[in-house]
């Protein structure tokens, strides 16, 4: 019993040890994970995180002691369920990510397994005597004879993704020497400084950030006008729309101000803006006038002078 007590202590002290040195977790699955994945990944691991594994009753226990020095604590508890770990970092979530990820293995499939994603046969020659047709026929094979052995003639869909693999399933993928699955860590969910979230998040890129968080501005925006509410997103709208009020207000009253007297002024005399622009056209284009005839009755006289030269 002393034992017992003693390892459990030694866990729990373990424990708070890489809560209070690591701000990061990785909750990961370790379904389907040999031992031999586990060294590789901890070699991969080792000097960017730690691998800490224990039975889920005995993580809950110890979590549920430091909730109370630590809260946050508290977010982990319902994700410590199923065959899980944890892998504590403080370096670049994505690369850690990456690196749990990166371990797989190629593994062949196995009665009653659930299938991870679609299992396919591919078209093409077995190399299989004729005599195990029937075998391909009950599982809905297309095949042919060709050269004397079975060809399968199209893809086909074998098992789908989330189900049971079965026993013929199982032996016809073991016949083909096709290893459909490949197991490795998973990663359940992601603590970081306090927060709990999906591991989908850190795909999240900042130009969709940058983009959402415009869009949430524009509606709150649009709302607190609607509502006439007052929010730091819509106070420059306000601005703006007030101080045309007030433009209007001045145009249709005798109020003025140095900015807009000019503005009242062609609101008043819109003859006298308007005219000014084909008065300056018009002079340009008489000026264009002058200088071709100009240069016209120039090119003549060379011309005549050119002439009576040789002819004289």
């Amino acid at each position: 019993m002393g034992g017992k007590t003693d390892n459990k202590a030694g866990y729990f002290d373990k424990l708070k040890g890489l809560l209070e040195e690591y701000n990061s977790i990785f909750i990961v699955e370790i379904d389907n994970v040999s031992s031999q994945q586990m060294h590789e990944i901890r070699l991969a691991l080792r000097g960017k995180g730690v691998v800490l594994m224990g039975k889920n009753t005995m993580v809950r226990r110890a979590l549920k002691t430091f909730v109370a020095d630590s809260p946050d604590y508290e977010r982990l508890l319902p994700h410590v369920r199923g065959n899980v770990g944890f892998v504590f970092t403080n370096e670049d979530l994505k690369e850690i990510r990456d690196l749990i990820l990166a371990n797989k293995v190629a593994a062949p499939a196995r009665a009653g397994a659930l299938a991870p994603a679609d299992v396919w046969v591919p078209a093409g020659n077995t190399g299989m005597e004729p005599g195990k047709t029937s075998f391909f026929q009950a599982l809905g094979v297309p095949t042919k004879i060709a050269r004397g052995t079975i060809e399968i003639t199209t893809d086909l869909k074998l098992v789908e993704a989330g189900s049971k693999v079965g026993p013929s399933e199982a032996t016809l993928l073991n016949m083909l020497n096709i290893s459909p699955f490949t197991y490795g860590m998973g990663i359940a969910q992601v603590y970081d400084q306090g927060q709990t979230f999906p591991p989908s998040v850190l795909d999240i890129g900042e130009e969709q950030l940058l983009s959402t968080l415009a869009s949430v501005i524009t509606t709150i925006a649009t709302i607190s006008l609607a509502i006439n509410f007052p929010t730091l997103p819509s106070v420059m709208h306000s601005v703006v729309n007030s101080y045309k009020n007030v433009l209007a207000v001045a145009v249709a009253t005798e109020v003025s101000w140095p900015e807009i007297e000019q503005l009242k002024d062609r609101i008043a005399n819109p003859d006298a803006y308007a005219s000014a622009a084909p008065t300056a056209g018009a002079g340009g284009a008489a000026a264009a006038t002058e200088e071709a005839a100009e240069e016209k009755e120039e090119s003549e006289e060379e011309d005549d002078e050119g002439f009576g030269g040789l002819f004289d």
